[in-house]
This record gives C-alpha cells, sequence and structure tokens, in this order.
C-alpha cells in the first residue's frame, strides 16, 4: 500500500503545493474510510482506488479528478456521504465522485448474452442486442454530467480487470462482456486509443481463453522477429533523417491482441499477411515535418501502392491523426510506418483527456470543428475549444439532457425524450403493447399512462385487448412514434 501511495505521490508532484495537499488529505480519508476493507486478491481494498488515481494521474485532467479517483468508492462501500465530500473537497469533486458512483450500476442483463451468441446477423434477436447495448452505451455516457467521471470509470475498469482472475467464472464473464460493449467502444469514441486496446486485451483472455492462447502461441514468435528487424529499419531511418535535419524520437509498438486477432480472422488466421504486425512509429515535431519525413521515407523505400493513409488531412471521427504508410523496407519485406506530431501521439493514445491537458497548459487552440465527433448526437457539443474554461464547458454533456432511459422489467433499455410519458414508453417497447396499453406499474407502483417519466423508471405496461387508442393519447403522447400510431388507430389524419 505504501509503495502505492508513494508512486501517485510522485506522479503528482509536480502539481501546485496546495493541490498536492489536497491529494494527500483525500489519501489520508479514503485510507480511514476503507480500513479493515479487503480486496478478493487478499490486499487491502484501499490500493485499488490508489492504483485508479494513478491511472487518472497519468492523463493528467485535473487535480479534483485524482482526488475523486482516490474517492470514488466511498460513498458506496463506506459511510462516507456526498454531503461531507463537498464540504472537504468541494462540489467539483463531490459531482465527480457521484457520478461514478452512478455509473457503477450500469450492467448488461445476463440475459442478453444469449442474443449476442447468435450467429445469424440479419437476426431480430441479434439485432435487439445490438440496440441494446448501444443505448446501454449512450445511457452510461449519458448518466454523468462530466466526461471526466467517464474517464475515471474507464481508468477504474482499467484497474479491475487487472485482478480479474480472482472472481467467479460467471462475475468474469459478466465483466469481460460490459467491458467488450460498453468500455472498450466509449473508449474508442473517445479517442482512448491506447485504453481501448488495453480493455480489449484483457477481456478477451476471459471470454475466448482458446483463441487467445492460440493467438499467443502463434503470434509471440512473429512478434519478437518483427521487432529485430525494425530495429535495423529504424537505425538506417533515424541516420538519415539526421542527415536531413529531421529531430525524430522512432519507436515501434506491437497490435494489440484482440485488435491482431479481428484482423487474422479477415485474413484466414495466416499471420503472414499481416504487415502491421509490429509498426514502425515516428513522432516529429511539426506537421511539416511529418510530410517532409513521409518524402524522405519513399525515397528511401519503395510504397505499397494504396496503402497511403493521411489522417492529418483528414482525421478519423474520434480526432485521431497520423500518416500510415507501408513501404517494401530492408531485404523487400512489407513495413507500416506511422508519422505524426506529440500533439497527435497523445490523442492517440488519450483521446479527450488530451486535449483537457493541452488545453489547460497551453491556453491555445488545439481543436477543430471535427476533431472531437464522437458520434452523431456530439455534433453540438464539440464545435470549439479554445482554452480550459471553453473546456471544463465542452465537458458538461450537454447533448443528452434531453434524453430519459428507462427500463423494462426484464432490464431492456428505452431511450426516450425527456418529458415521455408512459404510454410512449408502451410504442416504444412494441406497436402492440403502445395499442392495447391500460395502465403502467411505475417502479413497482400503479400510474396512470399520462405519467411523466424520470431517467432510470423500471416500467411494466399492463395490457388489456380490449382496449383501443383515444384520440386524447394525443394529448400526452410525446414521440412522434406514438403519435403516429395513435393517429392511424383512431383514423385521424
Amino acid at each position: 500500500m505504501v509503495n502505492a501511495i508513494d508512486n501517485l505521490l510522485k506522479k503528482v508532484n509536480g502539481l501546485p503545493g496546495n493541490d498536492v495537499l489536497a491529494i494527500k488529505k483525500a489519501i489520508d480519508f479514503a485510507k480511514e474510510q476503507h480500513k479493515g476493507q479487503l480486496r478478493k486478491t487478499g490486499e487491502p481494498y484501499f490500493v485499488h482506488p490508489i492504483e485508479v488515481a494513478g491511472v487518472v494521474a497519468d492523463l493528467e485532467i485535473g487535480y479534483e479528478a485524482i482526488i475523486a479517483a482516490i474517492l470514488h468508492d466511498t460513498v458506496e462501500d463506506t459511510d462516507a456521504s456526498l454531503n461531507v465530500i463537498k464540504k472537504l473537497f468541494g462540489p467539483i469533486v463531490a459531482n465527480l465522485v457521484d457520478g461514478v458512483t452512478k455509473l457503477g450500476s450500469v450492467r448488461i442483463s445476463k440475459a442478453w448474452f444469449q442474443l449476442n451468441n447468435i450467429n445469424a446477423n440479419d437476426s431480430d434477436e441479434h439485432i435487439r442486442y445490438q440496440a441494446q447495448i448501444e443505448t446501454l452505451r449512450k445511457m452510461f455516457v449519458a448518466m454523468s454530467k462530466d466526461l471526466r467521471v467517464v474517464i475515471i470509470k474507464i481508468a477504474d475498469r482499467y484497474c479491475n480487470l487487472k485482478t480479474l482472475s480472482f472472481l467467479p467464472k460467471d462475475r468474469q464473464i459478466r465483466i469481460a462482456r460490459e467491458t467488450m460493449d460498453i468500455y472498450s467502444p466509449i473508449a474508442y469514441r473517445l479517442g482512448m486509443g491506447e485504453f481501448q486496446g488495453l480493455l480489449e486485451d484483457m477481456a478477451f483472455k476471459y471470454l475466448e481463453p482458446k483463441e487467445y492462447e492460440w493467438l499467443q502461441k502463434l503470434a509471440i514468435p512473429a512478434i519478437e522477429s518483427r521487432e529485430k528487424y525494425l530495429k535495423k529499419v529504424g537505425k538506417r531511418l533515424s541516420a538519415t533523417l539526421n542527415k536531413n535535419g529531421i529531430t525524430a524520437n522512432i519507436t515501434y509498438r506491437a497490435k494489440h491482441w484482440y485488435s491482431l486477432y479481428k484482423k487474422l480472422l479477415k485474413h484466414d488466421r495466416d499471420i503472414n499477411k499481416i504487415y502491421d504486425i509490429v509498426a514502425l512509429r515516428i513522432v516529429v515535431p511539426t506537421i511539416e515535418d511529418c510530410y517532409n519525413v513521409l518524402g524522405i521515407i519513399h525515397s528511401l523505400w519503395t510504397p505499397l501502392p494504396g496503402r497511403i493513409k493521411d489522417y492529418i488531412a483528414l482525421p478519423k471521427p474520434n480526432g485521431y491523426q497520423s500518416i500510415h504508410t507501408s513501404v517494401f523496407a530492408e531485404n523487400g519485406v512489407i513495413t507500416e510506418i506511422q508519422i505524426r506530431t506529440p500533439e497527435m501521439h497523445r490523442q492517440a493514445e488519450f483521446g479527450i483527456a488530451a486535449h483537457w491537458y493541452y488545453g489547460e497548459r497551453k491556453q491555445s487552440q488545439l481543436m477543430n470543428k471535427e476533431q472531437l465527433a464522437w458520434v452523431k448526437e456530439l455534433a453540438r457539443w464539440q464545435s470549439r475549444i479554445k482554452n480550459a474554461q471553453d473546456l471544463e464547458q465542452a465537458l458538461s454533456l450537454d447533448f443528452f439532457s434531453n434524453r430519459i432511459f428507462a427500463f423494462t422489467p426484464i432490464g431492456d433499455v428505452i431511450d426516450l425524450p425527456q418529458g415521455a410519458t408512459a404510454i410512449d414508453f408502451a410504442y416504444a417497447v412494441h406497436t402492440a403493447v403502445g395499442n392495447q396499453c391500460y395502465g403502467a406499474k411505475i417502479n413497482g407502483k400503479m400510474s396512470p399512462i399520462a405519467t411523466v417519466l424520470n431517467n432510470g423508471d423500471v416500467i411494466e405496461i399492463i395490457k388489456n385487448k380490449k382496449v383501443k387508442p383515444s384520440r386524447d393519447w394525443l394529448k400526452i403522447a410525446k414521440t412522434e412514434l406514438a403519435k403516429s400510431w395513435i393517429r392511424k388507430m383512431t383514423s385521424e389524419k
């Protein structure tokens, strides 16, 4: 435990003195609150939040986020209250802790697992599963008012996966499936590529243990051989760049296990067809340097036609930027090379967290209109970010503020607009359910069909075959789906 605390304090040593004092205060508070609690590993529970805080510290998203990571389990697992945390550490920390606590309730229903195992992609059940997962992802993000909540929760899941082997098998599968279906896609959409890869790799090990073992036996020798080869390529390239007056940091990185596995499935499981099992990465100071390096590489080795991808000119939707090229390098071996600036590299690793860092420290416009695009719902949110103040405002997830997420009794999530009523919920479940809607049980209590729903409500629709839609329902329906069916069934044009 002492080592974990020391490691965290080393990471925050460069922060302002008052921030460090606040972090130390949080450590002492959480240590006392978790006193006597043990993890399944046998170690003190307190080690876990300190490790999560260490990951958050690496992301440099503000000292409040580090404190929230230290305290993230106190409200749920100890006698500490949000009011106490607010009094001791301020409203920002309290809101972050509250958000992380609420996200802890997001779960994939075990009943959905069988739907995911259906092989036919056009199966209605499989489509329903995918729709539920996508809605659950939206709910996951919508439940937080600050994107740092999501980032802390991703860090929390990453640390929990490290000790997954100590849990019963059914919990291993559930947590791994949640990771693959919820956490990993969210990490991707936030541009946190490194975390996406790590989460997928650890979940893959539990979801497909035999395939994971096969992959390691196949890939490890190939990766080791490729790394030796790339050292030679990198040495020659480094000398050439130096002659041209370009300062570059040249490294190489092996493809993440799950990403490699998916690619192998597309290439008949033939690892010789995978050119980027280990790729050379070049980080240079400026965008101009990126294009100069590309020209130098192509003067050294012949490029592979159709394999040049300029993600600087055309970034990926999640903000990723780099130039990718594949060349016939030493001895004619096809080699992938990635070229980027330090800012692009941090973006590729940490996504939205990278923008927090640069916005806060450099106070300059480092993002354009598209760089933070996540899904279409985010278009309004990420318009222009110029500095730390703008970023804090952007981190407020207003784009979901007009949505609610309600549940069926079996755990299916229904996405509705704010102000939606039980009749809207009924039609969202199924047309026949809406047409025969007689009443509703909301959180176990009988309620009128005109009842306005709240986020997180569990609704059971009471049906009656003798019931028919009434034109009066149009006055209480909010969604166009419900209104269109009511009009149709009442013959109203």
